[in-house]
């Protein structure tokens, strides 16, 4: 064999091995990516739920729910209202028109049972609402209370993811955390939305 033969050879299966180190470090780059949406996906679900139900609470006793405890009480043993609403409109004899609203109650149904029902999600698991998937059983961040707006105590709501997956999610003191609600506004949206 020739120099250049045996070079050729060398420099053959270093590109080859150079070629597959570089698919290698790609392929995990785009590996951890999918792992990473997977499970931001699963904690969107679970956000999610986490909304409905703090949702429904409000509904039922005027405030939402300021534990854990309270939360999966009203999960399992709470109802919802079923309430028909009825608008009736009169012509006035001067051109007004009085609109008379009419609510009847129809009945109940559980809380779980409407929100959390088998169909919605197959896989549903009340004793671990509060834990983040893919965390090792961490549970997430709650926080529940009242603020003044306009001279009126409103109720907000936070629900917060407190060791994020996603590196970028975890810059700036966790700032960006998947959380639905807010501390200081009367809001029920996610920061994914």
């Amino acid at each position: 064999m020739t120099l250049n033969r045996i070079l050729s050879i060398v420099f053959l299966l270093g590109a080859l091995g150079l070629g597959y180190m570089l698919f290698r470090s790609v392929d995990d780059v785009m590996q951890e990516e999918k792992r990473i949406a997977a499970t931001e996906a699963r904690i969107i679900e679970k956000l999610q739920m986490l909304r409905d139900a703090q949702t429904a609470y409000i509904a039922s006793n005027g405030e939402y729910a300021g534990n854990w405890n309270d939360l999966k009480n009203f999960i399992e043993n709470g109802k919802i209202w079923l309430v028909q609403r009825s608008e009736t409109t009169t012509l006035l004899e001067y051109g007004k028109e009085e609109i008379t609203v009419t609510l009847d109650t129809l009945g109940s149904v559980n809380v779980i049972d409407s929100l959390f029902n088998e169909r919605k999600y197959p896989n549903f698991n009340l004793e671990n609402l509060q834990v983040v998937p893919g965390s090792g059983g961490k549970e997430f961040e709650f926080f529940a209370d009242k603020v003044e707006r306009n001279q009126r105590q409103i109720p907000v709501f936070e629900i917060r993811d407190p060791a994020p997956i996603n590196p970028k999610r975890r810059e700036n003191n966790k700032e960006k955390a998947l959380r639905v609600g807010s501390r200081t506004d009367s809001s029920t949206s996610g920061n994914w939305e």
